[in-house]
């Protein structure tokens, strides 16, 4: 994304030292600092310029000079002492934690905070300054400020899932990159899980061995898929928690108890209530009953990992879940009943409750804190126990008014494998859509509590699971510039809410993000189209917009559209054929993602995954094939509880015959007794078909297409079947017959063809 830097300067009128009243462009920085008065002149950085710190501010310093280098290729001189023109790096007393000051003008810039954070943020906002537009002859430009800044919140996370899908350590440094350049400043680390667990335990080698690794889930007769997974040693560790402390991050580990406990079960039998996992189900993705005992034995197990998790991690806090712990194996456990007796335990919450009391005073004893998820309400919370809310934020609420710190991280829209656009495009993931500007708007400090109780409310946490998110590059995509919003939400002023001006704001440090290796989602700037078509004029009508609400230019030529395209305004009204293509722009520059969309009498009679609706959104789903095993794969739209999908208004004159592209995937869904609720009509044939129906899904059977070409292929089929003469349009519903729910049949388009 070159030439971010230069875009749509913000003007605003600003009083200068000499309380004059001069017009100055406005820094574009993420996030919004809390104050800043922008003053006449600038900075001028070379090479030659002197970087000088005191002892403990050397380290802020280096990472200031390591940010310019590798994003610029300029990389001032570290020294020490004073020197004309420097950029000074100084500890100072009494300023609030994570707090800086930052003063720019002709003569210099010099950063001063009382701790090694404020240094550091301090540092990160000179850059920001010096990067808003590209060197020129090896100089750097900064705009004289005076900025007086630090957090509205001490807690502004990101959660990453490695127990799903396992990420290289490359990938958690440049993770840890990017959250530290917008001042994020926990990574809460999620290391265990029912389907892999990831931190070696050197007393426990089989932790590893056995529960870090699985074979994906196939649909039935297809080819096994290559045994996925991987664990972070102990060096690594330890290089990845010392990175991110230079970085003003503080890594919280997670290590799930009771429930999502099956990888360690699978490794360890003893440590489960005796019932034997089936073989492959480590690949299922849902609420496992598979629980840790309440043994002796177990608490020993569990504090033995424990001790090795503290040695590498010197945080305040560890994670210890405490979510969707399905107690039917507890209930059914002739050892764990008894043992709740002779606790006089009353029934399975409160066991829970104590077992999350146990492991917090042993956490307590090695002087740090327990944190989990809001279940942890349910049965009793440990006296310095903190909650997670995930559930919405009535977790967060209920514990600050029982005296309990709090994050907020609800679901679903601080959960960031939600898709953030309606394009085909998007990765698999959650269908929920979560665009920018809804996790930009979120508040995280709830109203109903009084301010002694707000006190309690740490910030706010946005979390990235992976369950569909099997690459590194989609990991990154989901969470970027989605964790950019939490940054602002937590760091920024409450009454700082223009979205408009955040995308602004947004767009040079997408661009300085680029250069730290950041592939961002361009969903927020890529325009969206809606479609109109009129098959008696031949025509089509398309209104365009996108979630920034910048300036969109196209053209119909084929053409790139460039800032002296036309300027959209008003739905366009095309003849068939036609090709358009439009982009975002502000301040005359170009932003990421651009729509390319050919209109032509079968792409208009066509619907895909980003333009086919689901009948129902009980677990909507972009579920990825499981073919082939390498290479490409498909991405399919689909609600598992309810298999259906909407062409809606299908127009159905001149149409001869309709053609699907259909994909089968295994139901690898641990749902409890939620798959009885899976009903289908019975088919006709073993392998079962698709009916096509107007006028909704209890209409006129119009198509029938069988799955038994389908059934032998593991990737995408296409199958055809005709359509008799009708008028007008419908909505067509789609659905398949079958006799249970594995293997899931998914459409991912839908083309009516016309008569020749």
């Amino acid at each position: 994304m070159p030439g971010f830097a230069a875009r749509f300067l913000l003007v605003c009128l600003l009083l200068g030292a000499a309380g004059i009243a001069a017009a100055q462009p406005a820094p574009r920085l993420v996030p919004l600092p809390r104050s800043m008065a922008v003053q006449p002149g600038h900075l001028t950085v070379t090479a030659a310029t002197p970087v000088v710190a005191d002892g403990p501010a050397r380290g802020a310093a280096s990472r200031f000079v390591e940010l310019l280098r590798r994003t610029t290729g300029i990389a001032p001189r570290l020294g020490a002492g004073a020197a004309a023109g420097a950029i000074r790096f100084r500890t100072v007393a009494g300023m609030a934690p994570e707090s800086y000051r930052l003063e720019v003008d002709g003569s210099g810039a010099t950063i001063s905070a009382s701790d090694r954070a404020g240094l550091f943020y301090g540092g990160v906002t000179l850059w920001q300054l010096l990067t808003e537009a590209p060197a020129r002859h090896g100089r750097l430009d900064a705009q004289a400020v005076r900025i007086e800044d630090g957090p509205r919140f001490g807690w502004r996370g990101l959660m990453l899932d490695s127990a799903r899908h396992f990420q290289s350590p490359a990938f958690i440094l440049h993770l840890i990159d990017w959250m530290a350049v917008n001042k994020l400043n926990r990574l809460h680390w999620h290391l265990t899980d029912d389907q892999g667990w990831r931190i070696e335990i050197r007393r426990y080698p089989r932790l590893t061995s056995i529960g870090g690794w699985r074979r994906p889930a196939a649909a039935p007769g297809a080819p096994p898929l290559p045994r996925i997974g991987g664990y972070y040693s102990q060096a690594e560790i330890r290089r990845i928690v010392a990175y991110a402390r230079a970085r003003a991050i503080e890594i919280v580990p997670e290590i799930e108890m009771p429930g999502h406990a099956l990888a360690a079960i699978r490794a360890y039998p003893e440590l489960g209530t005796g019932v034997a996992p089936p073989p492959g189900i480590e690949s299922d993705w849902g609420i496992f009953p598979y629980l840790y005992n309440v043994d002796e034995p177990t608490f020993a197990f569990i504090r033995n990992v424990l001790d090795e998790v503290l040695a590498l991690f010197p945080g305040t806090y560890v994670h210890v879940g405490g979510d969707e712990a399905v107690k039917d194996q507890w209930r059914a456990s002739p050892q764990v009943q008894a043992r709740m007796r002779a606790l006089g335990i009353r029934d399975e919450e409160a066991l829970q409750g104590w077992f999350t009391a146990r492991i917090g005073r042993f956490l307590e004893s090695r002087g740090r804190r327990l944190l989990g998820w809001d279940e942890i309400l349910q049965g009793g919370l440990p006296a310095n126990a903190t909650v997670m809310s995930w559930r919405g934020i009535e977790g967060a609420v209920a514990a600050a008014r029982a005296g309990h710190d709090a994050v907020l991280s609800p679901a679903p829209i601080l959960y960031f494998d939600n898709r953030q656009g309606t394009s085909a495009a998007e990765p698999p993931g959650r269908g929920n859509l979560v665009p920018l500007a809804d996790v930009y708007a979120f508040e995280p400090a709830p109203a109903t509590l009084t301010g002694a109780e707000q006190a309690h409310v740490l910030g706010l946490q946005a979390n990235l699971w992976t369950e569909h998110i099997r690459t590194e590059a989609r990991a990154a995509y989901m969470a970027f510039p989605r964790a950019i919003a939490v940054a602002e939400r937590g760091w920024s002023a409450p009454g700082t809410r223009d979205f408009r001006d955040f995308a602004t704001r947004l767009a040079p440090q997408l661009a300085r993000l680029g250069a730290l290796g950041l592939a961002p989602a361009p969903s927020a700037f890529r325009p969206e189209e809606a479609m109109r078509f009129d098959p008696a004029a031949n025509r089509v009508s398309v209104a365009l917009s996108n979630q920034a609400g910048s300036e969109i230019r196209y053209t119909l030529d084929g053409s790139a559209p460039t800032a002296s395209a036309p300027l959209y305004v008003a739905p366009l009204d095309l003849a068939l054929p036609a090709r358009l293509r439009a982009r975002g722009f502000l301040g005359g520059e170009a932003l990421p993602g651009e729509l390319d969309r050919l209109y032509d009498p079968a792409s208009v009679r066509r619907r895909d995954i980003g333009t086919l609706k689901l009948c129902s959104a009980a677990i909507p789903l972009a579920l990825e094939d499981d073919a082939p095993a390498a290479g490409p794969r498909a991405t399919f739209f689909i609600d598992v509880m309810h298999p259906c999908w909407l062409y809606e208004a299908a127009p159905l004159d001149g149409i001869a015959a309709i053609e699907i592209e259909v994909g089968q995937l295994p139901f690898n869904f641990q749902i409890g007794r939620d798959v009885e609720h899976i009903r289908f009509r019975p088919p006709a044939t073993a392998a079962g078909e698709v009916e096509v129906r107007a006028g909704g899904c209890d209409g006129e059977r119009i198509a029938t297409l069988p799955l038994a070409p389908a059934a032998p292929n593991p990737a995408v089929t296409r199958l055809r079947a005709p359509i008799a003469p009708r008028h007008g349009s419908a909505d067509l519903c789609l659905t398949y017959t079958a006799r249970g729910p594995n293997p899931l049949w998914a459409i991912r388009s839908v083309q009516l063809v016309q008569r020749r």
